[in-house]
């Protein structure tokens, strides 16, 4: 599939796989700033254009790890409609381990991009669900 990218900036790196097989590109940071809660907002420089019916998804690397950070809102959506910037946002959170790395710097990959289609769901409202085998079942209800 083939999908508009424009470059914002002239030094901004357009997302690549870094291997054979994986799902998700690769973003580069090219300038960050931490906004006004204390978060630091990441730009990459590069705004897309993501065909009707699908969703970019974006993900922190596994090398957040290193960091002592976490990503904002877990998976950030990108809706086919958006033009604007691609950004990451992390919260700096504080450990009993402060020789990691506080954050990213300019030229680090900061986060992974994942297109997928999705359906378009119209629900319908009943008085009944069918059953199913786990039920009402919650959170841990399928062991440990």
């Amino acid at each position: 599939m083939k999908v508009k990218i424009k470059k914002l900036r002239q030094d901004a790196v357009i997302p690549s796989y870094a291997k054979p097989g994986d799902a998700g590109m690769d973003l580069t940071c090219i300038d960050y700033a931490q906004d006004d809660y204390g978060n630091i907002v990441y730009y990459t420089g590069i705004a897309i254009e993501i065909p009707e019916g699908h969703v970019g998804l974006l993900f922190p690397r596994s090398s957040i790890s290193k960091y002592s950070m976490q990503f904002t809102n877990s998976v950030g959506v990108i809706d086919s409609g958006y033009r604007g910037e691609i950004m990451m946002k992390f919260k700096p959170i504080m450990t009993h381990n402060q020789t990691s790395p506080l954050n990213y710097n300019i030229g680090d990959k900061i986060g992974q991009l994942i297109i997928v289609p999705y359906p378009q769901i119209e629900f319908e409202e009943v008085s009944e669900l069918s059953q199913s085998e786990r039920g009402t079942g919650g959170y841990g209800s399928t062991g440990s």
